[in-house]
This record gives structure tokens, C-alpha cells and sequence, in this order.
């Protein structure tokens, strides 16, 4: 595996979704509303990404050379740099 090659698919990845869900920002905050509400909690924008990047390392533990949740690690930490 290729450290530039799993960066670049996280590009190609965060801009597929983008498409598909709108900007990490808009995404993230319309995420933040449902989690509040069905918790009960105010969740924010930042804790849905953290929460998402911790879902990704959970399953590393099981498979850590699983290439999609590399990427996906690679993506939400780009993502989380947008929200501010």
C-alpha cells in the first residue's frame, strides 16, 4: 500500500460524496441535528466527524490494513478540517 495512492482515493472519495450529500460542513451539522435529537444531547458538527473517525479506528482494531477504513480515516480528518 501507497500512503500518496490512499490520500489521493480520499480525495476521490470526499469529492464522490460531496456530489451524492453536500459540503462535510452542511453534512456534518444536518447529522449533529438527528444525533441530538435521538440522544436527547446536543451533539456538534466537530463531535459527529470525531465520532465517525472513532467508528473507522474501532474497526481497525479488527483488520488494520483494511483499505477502505484507511481511507476513510484519511477522509473524515479532512473533513473535521473543514468545520471550522
Amino acid at each position: 500500500m501507497n500512503g500518496k495512492r490512499l490520500l489521493e482515493q480520499s480525495i476521490l472519495t470526499i469529492e464522490e460524496r460531496q456530489k451524492m450529500y453536500g459540503s462535510p460542513k452542511e453534512n456534518f451539522e444536518h447529522i449533529a441535528k438527528r444525533w441530538s435529537l435521538l440522544l436527547g444531547t446536543t451533539i456538534t458538527p466537530t463531535q459527529v466527524g470525531l465520532m465517525m473517525l472513532d467508528l473507522k479506528i474501532a474497526r481497525l482494531q479488527k483488520n488494520p490494513g483494511h483499505y477502505d477504513s484507511l481511507v476513510d480515516v484519511a477522509g473524515y480528518a479532512a473533513c473535521l478540517s473543514e468545520l471550522k
